[in-house]
């Protein structure tokens, strides 16, 4: 029996584009779901910044992504645009699907019971605490199982690992670079410090791929700069884009991942995993569920067991990466988790009962 689509909006972020141009792990994700919903045969729209490229719908709520704007100095404004078209236009949709943290919560209250809102970021601050207490009905998707850890009850409806297209990232059995990778963000709590000490014990080239926001940037001239030059085989490149990633990536003996903080999910993991590249992480927030220790990389605990385990990726078979990420982290399966979530929504159940047509058939079953 085949479901019928539905009518499903989806609202990103406006910092990146969807899909950014360079770095921006939310606006990709939302990207990759429209797409595959569409391709699914869900009438999609998405909420997103002007520049946007996507099959589905657009509703353009700014010219260009907001970090590309050198006009743009706060970005709160535009959101609060975009919601109220989003308020707008809500009763076209079957569901919305909230992708932009928490500005839209007091806004959703009519209809919370037919939207979700995907958290991509860190929950152990202690000023949200209070804020998912006082709206503790809206229903909330995570992205790790550990990314739940420091909230208060809530209404969890579901964790999603995130996925990617097959073909996106291709395998690469045969990497020519013979160097680690590191990609991402240059700040404290990825740690490249840890990076560029693990490339110097190893002997082992160090590429770093990595975009330095504001914030961060007396982070990169005060401690990481200097280590840079005073290391001679690590290399930084600045930050890539989609077109480089997967040179980079496939053609790494080894993503490091040496992060110091409750990482929801960790993208760069599974990126580097279509490759067919295996990934050394530390043992913090969700890298116990994306990696397989022994199988699409090591779990280590410090830079002793990291630099044995640089020693031990003869061990790792890239297929076996490759066939990792395939088994758990594709879009289609993400797709499909979202999907078996929307029909469960108690608004989604009111507003259009599940129709499915059986095959050869000429009636309708109600499934409740």
């Amino acid at each position: 029996m085949k479901a019928l689509p539905m009518k499903i909006a989806q609202i990103a972020p406006l910092a990146e584009s969807c899909p950014p141009r360079l770095y921006g792990g939310t606006e990709r994700i939302v990207s990759h779901l429209t797409e595959e919903l569409v391709r699914q045969g869900h009438e999609v729209t998405l909420f997103a910044s002007g520049d946007t490229r996507t099959s589905a719908e657009l509703v353009r709520c700014s010219d260009i992504a907001l970090r590309l704007n050198p006009a743009v100095r706060d970005h709160v404004p535009y959101h609060v645009a975009m919601l109220d078209r989003v308020r707008a236009l809500a009763d076209r949709f079957d569901v919305l699907h909230f992708h932009i943290d928490i500005l839209h919560f007091p806004l959703i209250r009519d209809f919370a019971d037919r939207t979700v809102t995907t958290l991509h970021g860190r929950l152990d601050l202690p000023d949200l605490k209070p804020f998912y207490a006082a709206f503790a009905d809206i229903p909330l998707v995570s992205i790790s199982d550990d990314q739940r850890r420091p909230m208060p009850p809530v209404n969890w409806v579901g964790t999603v690992h995130h996925g990617l297209p097959r073909d996106l990232l291709p395998f690469n059995d045969r990497p020519k670079g013979g160097y680690l990778a590191f990609l991402g963000r240059i700040s404290p709590e990825k740690r490249p410090d840890l990076a560029i000490a693990i490339a110097a014990r190893t002997g082992l080239p160090l590429k770093i791929a990595a975009k330095i926001d504001k914030v961060d940037e007396a982070y990169w001239s005060e401690q990481i700069a200097p280590m840079v030059a005073a290391t001679p085989n690590v290399t930084y490149l600045g930050e890539i884009g989609d077109a480089e990633k997967a040179e980079f990536l496939g053609n790494a003996a080894a993503l490091l991942f040496p992060i110091d903080w409750p990482e929801p999910f960790g993208l760069v993991m599974i990126e580097a995993m279509a490759c067919g590249t295996p990934v050394i992480a530390m043992r913090r927030g969700s890298v116990p569920e994306v990696i397989e220790h022994g199988v699409s990389g090591f779990i280590v605990d410090d830079v002793d067991q990291a630099v044995a385990a640089v020693g031990r990726l003869g061990l790792i078979h890239r297929s076996a990466v490759r066939a990792a990420f395939e088994r758990r982290f594709t879009v289609e399966r993400m797709a499909e988790d979202y999907v078996e979530i929307y029909r469960t929504l108690p608004g989604v159940k009111a507003r259009s009962p599940l129709l499915y047509v059986a095959g050869g058939e000429t009636g309708l079953q109600v499934v409740a």
